[in-house]
């Protein structure tokens, strides 16, 4: 266990945003003895073909703290409404007082290039906190800090304006069943809403544990490729033969906006990733 906890503060839009691009990070952390905190910016009640409004938003504050209950981490899940996230005043004091509150050593966050409106707000709205969390006079009822945290972007796949460009590989092969374990819990999301807006509905199986077994491979499925695609940056972390080996990772990109992610950073707060 950690002498000194880290605190790792995951910001998503949506109640499985967190878990899905970070999950392996998270589960390595709290293994490690850190803590561990997710939080949606928006309730989830659009995300679903068939419910939607209070009863969805019900099921998805449910969904979210069964998985972070599976890694023992909290998970928050704030009431601005799905698909309508807007980076106001008053939007924006509120993550300045939940970062102020936690006081993370690391913030993870969506990029500000993304399909979806809800993920680049909310990632906007990170951006606009990272400097005034030190600024006194802002949001006074929350006693500032003195420094930021450094602050790291999820992966994505989009290009435009430019790419994503990782800065730190984390080798998540240990803990694949616990990223697994944590998205199972989202039911109304990979085995409803999701494989009907992508349709893969057919091929949801219909029995629990099967359901599981379907979540893992798509995981694995999902990761593979990513470590394949930044295999060099893997081996310039864990070296020429481990580097080589890993089959699934997580990757991150450092934001400039909060402290640096410079090389004591990285390993201060990626102990696992060496």
């Amino acid at each position: 266990m950690a002498d000194t906890p880290l605190r790792l503060l995951i910001i998503g839009a949506h109640p499985d945003d967190a878990d899905y691009s970070a999950g392996g990070l998270a589960a390595l952390y709290r293994a490690a003895g850190h803590v561990v905190k997710m939080i949606s910016m928006t309730n989830g009640g659009a995300g679903h073909h068939v419910t939607a409004g209070p009863e969805l938003v019900r099921r998805r504050r449910a969904e979210a703290a069964a998985s972070g209950q599976v890694i023992g981490a909290t998970y928050d899940v704030l009431d601005n409404p799905d698909g309508g996230l807007l980076p106001t005043l008053e939007v924006r004091a509120t993550v300045i007082h939940m970062i102020r509150t936690f006081k993370p050593d690391l913030l993870l966050t969506h990029r500000p290039n993304d399909y979806h409106p809800d993920h680049r707000y909310t990632s906007q709205l990170v951006q606009d906190a990272a400097y005034l969390v030190t600024v006194p006079a802002v949001v006074p009822e929350a006693p500032h800090l003195m420094r930021d945290p450094v602050i790291a972007y999820l992966p994505d796949d989009f290009q435009k304006p430019y790419p994503f460009s990782p800065s730190v590989a984390v080798d998540v092969g240990s803990v694949m069943d616990k990223i697994a374990d944590m998205l199972h819990c989202h039911t109304s999301q990979f085995y409803e809403w999701l494989a009907y807006n992508h349709a893969y509905l057919e091929q949801v199986p219909a029995d629990d544990k099967a359901r599981r077994e379907f979540m893992l491979l798509q995981t694995q499925k999902r990761l593979r490729p990513r470590a394949d695609k930044y295999r060099s940056l893997l081996v310039e972390t864990y070296g020429p033969q481990r580097g080589a080996a890993v089959e699934y990772a997580e990757f991150f990109e450092g934001c400039e906006y909060g402290a640096p992610l410079d090389a004591e950073a990285r390993a201060r707060l990626f102990p696992f990733a060496r």
